[in-house]
């Protein structure tokens, strides 16, 4: 893409967009504004862009940094969901998957988040969330 020419990343846009791929999807907000800042420096000032272009690279930087807000949000309320289940099993008898591929059977006796994953403590060994096969039944007495 020829940052200054903006004909030509008009056309790799469409090219990216027909596959069904968009090229800033994967930007963060500090490489399009960079991007931009390099386009508009490079145009050529007898031709410069057109206040619809900028207004187009405008609305797509909010766009940006709206889906970044959003991710944000749902990771959060992800691990909110996560830890909440977790925590619910604590004091009950699980089956599970450690992390270093046991099987394992006992009571939950707490919960940690490790690198955004909560983390059932089993004895032991510990067990992501996902890796949990079974939920025994509380003994009654």
């Amino acid at each position: 893409m020829s940052v200054g020419s903006t004909s030509s990343s008009t056309e790799t846009k469409n090219q990216t967009t027909s596959t069904g791929y968009d090229a800033y999807s994967d930007m963060d907000m500090e490489e399009f504004i960079s991007l931009l800042i390099t386009e508009m420096q490079s145009q050529d000032p007898l031709n410069p862009m057109d206040n619809t272009e900028v207004m187009q690279q405008l609305t797509q930087i909010q766009a940006i940094e709206a889906n970044n807000r959003l991710n944000d949000t749902l990771e959060a309320v992800q691990l909110g969901q996560a830890m909440s289940t977790a925590s619910s099993l604590i004091g009950k008898e699980v089956e599970a998957l450690t992390d270093d591929a046991e099987y394992v059977t006992g009571t939950v006796d707490r919960v940690t988040v490790v690198d955004g994953v909560p983390k059932l403590h089993i004895g032991d060994y510990e067990a992501t969330l996902t890796n949990v096969s079974a939920i025994m039944a509380a003994e009654t007495e």
